[in-house]
């Protein structure tokens, strides 16, 4: 899929929804009109002076356009069906609804309650009415470009033998495209003769399956291997797990795959769409929000408590205040981590080292901040720009990254989240001493990453002050 085309699909669902939200705005206040018993002689004239009009073509459509942002509704416009469109549509425009009542037109004058119950089933009837009618448009017209093969996701299947020779003939074969654009093929084991390749290129084998994805741009991989193949499986889906791909497998291998993964949908015969246990896309919105909320109010409202103590660590100890070191973040990436100063200066003179309770390189304040996780709150920063989250994984050090995945390879599963401040395995075993530990703590990590929500997060904030207030970090 190209990118300029997704821009532009994108950009047209943003023009119709802002269409949508002024039409049904402007609607609504006609509505209230003529139901006040305005004369229409004057109907016209006061409809293109009112305030109420002039504040809808502004910041109504604005306000939808936001809301259907944090909701995700943008983060799948070409893959979505468009029942599920209708359906979100629907509960989205409910929750508008109430927001611009309570907002905006809880306090204008009323004869009776019943105008405010006709009023919010007007202005839901005919916002989810526009909205959902020109959505479903656009979303009609771009699942006929994908059954047309005019739109499509490139794919790769990763097997070379029948069942990858079958899943292509079937393909291949449809009436209507599933949308899969076959680019190649990924080998698991060394044959003499590979089926599939009379029909599509071999793009090489499943150990480079990273760098394939990466320099050929795939948005989707469909899993057919052979029984014989099957011991392989952890490692090709973890190395899709830190991809952005969509993983399909063929019906055989649903019983291996049986809770390791949760099942979303069934995307047309013969292939099940699978995905690891993510928060949905409004969640991951309101997560951002929430980072971005918290950590605003958090370098506010700690200032004098970063003052003092950066004061204590320059006392404490020669040296700057703040420690930044490089770590490893979402995707892999590197980022610069910044905390408060906790050990001497050239502490890891002779290379890199874990900490340990009675670790002679960390000072006497630098205990005290590790204690209540006052060494951690620079991150925060960290956090507002977007290197990390409130909640997550704990970013390592490339280091320590390499040491911990030739014991447990899918450690490389958490980057496909951000790091954070605090993470289940944090709040079980705080600071760890050694890879053994660290590995321990992945469990957790893993956990976290299978079942993310809001409500989790919350939790593990809740669990974490009470850490830092009752002084039990380690």
């Amino acid at each position: 899929m190209e990118k300029k085309l997704l821009r532009n699909q994108l950009a047209r669902y943003i023009a119709f929804d802002f269409l949508a939200a002024a039409l049904a705005w402007v609607f609504f206040i006609i509505f209230r009109k003529v139901n006040n018993n305005i004369g229409l002689s004057t109907l016209k004239e006061q409809i293109f002076i009112d305030d109420n009009v002039i504040l809808g073509l502004l910041i109504i459509p604005i306000f939808w356009l936001l809301l259907y942002y944090l909701s995700g509704t943008y983060k799948s416009i070409l893959r979505g069906s468009r029942l599920g469109l209708f359906g979100q549509t629907i509960f989205t425009s409910i929750i508008g609804v109430l927001i611009i009542f309570f907002v905006v037109l809880i306090d204008q004058e009323v004869t009776t309650s019943k105008e405010y119950y006709h009023s919010f089933l007007v202005l839901l009837l005919l916002h989810g009415f526009f909205t959902a009618t020109f959505r479903l448009i656009l979303a009609t017209i771009i699942a006929n470009k994908i059954h047309n093969r005019v739109i499509g996701f490139k794919t790769i299947i990763i097997g070379s033998q029948k069942k990858a020779l079958d899943i292509y003939n079937e393909l291949e074969s449809q009436r209507k495209s599933s949308g899969n654009t076959l680019i190649g093929f990924v080998n698991v084991n060394l044959y003499d003769k590979y089926p599939v390749a009379d029909h599509l290129p071999k793009l090489g084998w499943f150990k480079d399956l990273k760098d394939i994805i990466e320099s050929h741009e795939v948005e989707e991989a469909i899993i057919a291997i052979e029984s014989r193949e099957h011991k392989n499986i952890n490692q090709i889906l973890t190395d899709l797990y830190q991809s952005d791909v969509i993983v399909k497998v063929i019906p055989e291998m649903h019983d291996i795959l049986l809770g390791a993964v949760k099942m979303t949908s069934i995307f047309g015969a013969p292939l099940i769409q699978i995905q690891p246990g993510l928060m949905p896309p409004w969640q991951h919105s309101i997560k951002r929000l929430m980072d971005i909320i918290l950590s605003i109010i958090s370098l506010v409202v700690l200032s004098p408590v970063y003052l003092a103590t950066a004061i204590m660590v320059k006392i404490g100890s020669k040296g700057p205040v703040f420690y930044t070191h490089e770590r490893i973040g979402r995707g892999g990436k590197p980022f610069k981590m910044h905390k408060f100063r906790s050990m001497y200066v050239d502490a890891e003179i002779n290379g890199p080292q874990l900490s340990c309770e009675d670790d002679p390189r960390i000072t006497p304040f630098g205990r005290f901040m590790r204690k209540v996780r006052l060494d951690e709150i620079p991150q925060f920063y960290n956090v507002l720009i977007g290197n990390m989250s409130l909640v997550g994984p704990r970013p390592e050090r490339k280091y320590y990254i390499d040491l911990i995945v030739k014991k447990a390879p899918h450690y490389s599963l958490l980057h496909k989240i951000k790091p954070g401040i605090t993470s289940w395995g944090q709040v079980k075993y705080g600071y760890a001493e050694n890879v053994e530990e660290m590995i321990e703590r992945l469990r957790y990590d893993l956990l976290y990453l299978e079942n993310m929500s809001l409500a989790v997060d919350i939790k593990i904030l809740i669990y974490t002050a009470l850490i830092i207030l009752q002084g039990r970090g380690k």
